[in-house]
């Protein structure tokens, strides 16, 4: 291995051969044109795609800022957005507030609905009992009206029997 790289290795004569000739080299393979020609539009062309590369920068620069404004205005719309789910989560909680009020305000109409409900059982029997005295009264006038008509009726017999029975009267 070590005889393969003595004789793969350039003698110092080669590398200065090659030194001296690459320049030539070089300028043939451009197409002909001499080695100063070749310099210069190779200078030109790296001029220009620095340009190039500058005017992308700045195109490049000129994007981020847009992105960045666009960015902004983005964050801006979420702060928006945020501000309004505060407003309706507050809304919310009002509303979750006066639900409480009005639940509470309904076991209170039904506690007093429940106490109406007890009057007008206690009414219904104060009724029942009136009920039962007319009923009570109507039977005694009735017994008054049968007896009030026996008793004139038997009256009425007495005095006709005793008018039929007393003598005339003669003029």
């Amino acid at each position: 291995m070590i005889e393969d790289r003595k004789r793969m290795a350039l003698a110092k004569q080669d590398i200065e051969y090659i030194k001296t000739h690459l320049a030539e080299w070089l300028a043939e393979q451009s197409v002909g044109k001499p080695l100063a020609v070749y310099e210069i539009e190779l200078r030109e062309r790296m001029v220009r795609v620095e340009e190039a590369l500058k005017h992308q920068g700045r195109l490049i620069q000129a994007l981020i800022e847009q992105m960045d404004k666009r960015f902004d205005q983005v964050d801006k719309r979420f702060d928006q957005v945020d501000k309004r789910f505060e407003q309706v989560d507050k809304r919310l909680e009002q509303m979750e507030k006066r639900f409480d009020q009005v639940e509470k305000r309904i076991e209170q109409v039904e506690k007093h609905l429940e106490q109406i409900d007890k009057r007008f059982d206690q009414v219904d029997k104060r009724f029942e009992q009136i009920d039962k005295r007319f009923e009570a009264m109507t039977q005694r006038i009735d017994r008054f009206m049968i007896w009030s008509f026996g008793i004139t009726i038997a009256a009425a017999g007495i005095v006709i029997g005793v008018l039929r029975l007393w003598p005339p009267v003669s003029p």
